[in-house]
């Protein structure tokens, strides 16, 4: 790895699109959003993850996010990665192709998902991906809904051909898991699901790419600070907001059979933090208004440390 090159930690937030009446991005309040994030004091700003619609993007649409995002976090050193995904992996190279230029911290990867690869595959597409921009760091983007899912062992075997590979973004697990992710991958930024931050990066996570920053980013970033301050604290808040997930957020996609990134936006737009709704992009539905209020009173009554200027 280059010495220059830093691997991510801390609380990334991500960047959601503002969806007007006539489905088109509001690419105005999308600025706003970037503001308040700013303001927040997370470590970091990622677009096209799981929240973010890459995969009901134009290219067009791509292009234009990418390019916002990157000029307004260089003009504030804020931190950012892209996420260059796509389910055709020769779009997700033409992407990366098209973003290096815009230097951001490192780009996000899935893989292509139509047709679950080998690892054969797995490593053909992060070899080509590595070759079309040699001097940009990569983070494998594997979450629990990715249809091929690489075990630590796997991962191990692209860091080890892979320098460039800085981090991933990786569900978790259970001690002996994060007992093997310290043994076989020390040296790989590992972000954990946001709800799990304080007993992940504890157990040997970096940090989160993170749903609670959905819903607070403040909040989310305050956990943060408290995770290296009071870690018993932290990991006792962390019980609460499990709970909070698994009683009001959860329910949500069992009742009305909403995607995660509806999900996170419900929660974006019940935080309030700034100016968007819980819409998706065509065709994919989202939470009602009735469920986004509901949801905003339960997050406040139960978790109000997110909400609060002090902590």
């Amino acid at each position: 790895m280059s010495p220059q090159i830093r691997p991510p930690e801390g609380i990334w937030g991500a960047v959601l699109l503002p969806v007007g009446r006539r489905g088109e991005i509001e690419w105005s309040a999308l600025e706003e959003q970037l503001s308040a994030l700013l303001e927040s004091g997370i470590q970091g700003v990622y677009t096209n993850g799981t929240a973010g619609e890459f995969h009901s993007q134009t290219e067009d649409e791509f292009d234009r996010l990418s390019q916002l995002v990157a000029e307004f976090c260089h003009s504030v050193a804020l931190s950012f990665q892209i996420g260059v995904s796509h389910s055709n992996g020769r779009v997700a190279r033409e992407r990366l192709a098209r973003v290096a230029s815009l230097r951001p911290d490192a780009v996000q990867i899935t893989l292509p998902d139509w047709w679950a690869p080998s690892y054969h595959e797995a490593e053909v597409f992060f070899a080509g991906m590595a070759a079309t921009a040699p001097d940009t760091p990569l983070i494998l983007y594997n979450p629990p809904h990715a249809k091929r899912r690489l075990n630590l062992d796997e991962i191990a075997g692209l860091r080890a051909g892979l320098p460039m590979l800085i981090g991933a973004k990786l569900p978790g697990g259970d001690e002996v898991w994060y007992e093997e992710l310290r043994r076989k991958l020390p040296d790989l930024a590992v972000f954990i699901p946001g709800h799990f931050m304080a007993s992940g990066c504890l157990a040997g996570g970096r940090g989160s790419y993170s749903n609670v920053a959905c819903l607070s980013p403040a909040g989310a970033a305050r956990w943060w600070h408290q995770l290296r301050e009071d870690p018993a604290g932290a990991l006792a808040f962390e019980a609460r907001v499990v709970g909070f997930m698994n009683e009001h957020v959860l329910p949500l996609a069992a009742r009305h059979g909403l995607s995660n990134a509806a999900l996170d936006k419900a929660m974006a737009a019940a935080g309030r933090w700034c100016p968007i709704g819980p819409e998706l992009l065509w065709p994919y539905s989202s939470a009602s208004r009735e469920a986004v209020i509901e949801l905003g009173t339960a997050a406040r009554r139960q978790l109000p440390e997110l909400f609060s200027t002090s902590q």
